[in-house]
């Protein structure tokens, strides 16, 4: 099964979907408590500082693995919420080698950039497809996934902030919450509100890098949350094989196809 296959709509759905995750931090976390609230548009500029400093410590990372446990709410048509838990592995090396895993009992995918072509991999589905990145760099990779093919990578703001693409003046309110602990690490916690979305992070005494998200959608009634967990190892090297990717001989390879491009599916029929 080792020759291209035209695209099943269907089976490419359930490829990219496992590929759809949060962007940005959003959720609906408990309100603050009273010393902590503030009038809608005040920033705090240790809140705004801290995210430079945040930026700043995600540039100047050369190569790093961290694993995310996290949560989403989505909300039925009947508007009750279900959680789903899954985990998010990351494997990068500075400018433009990545390898991405999101993991939970209903879906496995993998994402993988070597620097030139990026490999989209169901192991279960047992289907990849891939595509050219003509040398971006991982920001621009992040941004040709989710425009080009609609992919939002979990998390892919760590790929952004402290550039251009995650500008400062799209944050309405910014509060300094105060200190406190996440996994035995000493952390500032933050709170930020921009449009649709509510966010809140917990940032590394030591590092700057952040530990813990809760995002808080607005632009749904119900308000989904999103959690996650961050450990990070930005020590232990990682091996040049974890963004090779060779597809078992039981791999059928298929086209991913841009978003509004006219998709043929196998009884010749088609569909955008």
């Amino acid at each position: 099964m080792a020759t291209p296959a035209i695209l099943n709509v269907r089976t490419a759905c359930l490829l990219v979907a496992g590929l759809a995750g949060i962007a940005l931090p959003l959720a609906a976390a408990p309100a603050p408590p009273p010393a902590a609230r503030t009038d809608a548009g005040e920033r705090d500029p240790e809140a705004l500082a801290a995210l430079d400093r945040m930026g700043a410590a995600l540039r100047g990372l050369k190569q790093f693995s961290l694993t995310s446990d996290a949560s989403t709410e989505v909300v039925l048509e009947d508007g009750q919420k279900i959680e789903l838990d899954g985990v998010v592995t990351y494997k990068v090396k500075a400018p433009n080698q990545l390898f991405l895993e999101l993991r939970s009992d209903r879906q496995l995918r993998q994402l993988i950039y070597d620097g030139n072509a990026l490999t989209v991999y169901s192991p279960r589905l047992k289907y990849y497809a891939q595509v050219d990145g003509a040398g971006a760099s991982l920001g621009e990779l992040v941004d040709q996934a989710a425009t080009r093919y609609g992919i939002e990578m979990p998390l892919a703001d760590m790929f952004l902030w402290g550039t251009d693409k995650a500008p400062k003046t799209a944050i309405r309110n910014a509060l300094h919450i105060g200190g406190g602990t996440v996994d035995g690490e000493p952390v500032e916690q933050y709170a930020f509100k921009q449009d649709a979305v509510d966010w809140q992070v917990w940032i590394s005494k030591a590092t700057s890098l952040p530990k813990k998200l809760i995002i808080n959608s607005l632009d749904d009634p119900a308000q989904p949350q999103y959690r996650a967990r961050l450990t990070w190892d930005t020590r232990t090297p990682v091996p040049a094989t974890a963004f090779q990717f060779s597809p078992p001989a039981d791999a059928a390879r298929i086209k991913l196809v841009p978003l509004e491009v006219a998709v043929v599916v196998p009884d010749g029929s088609q569909e955008n």
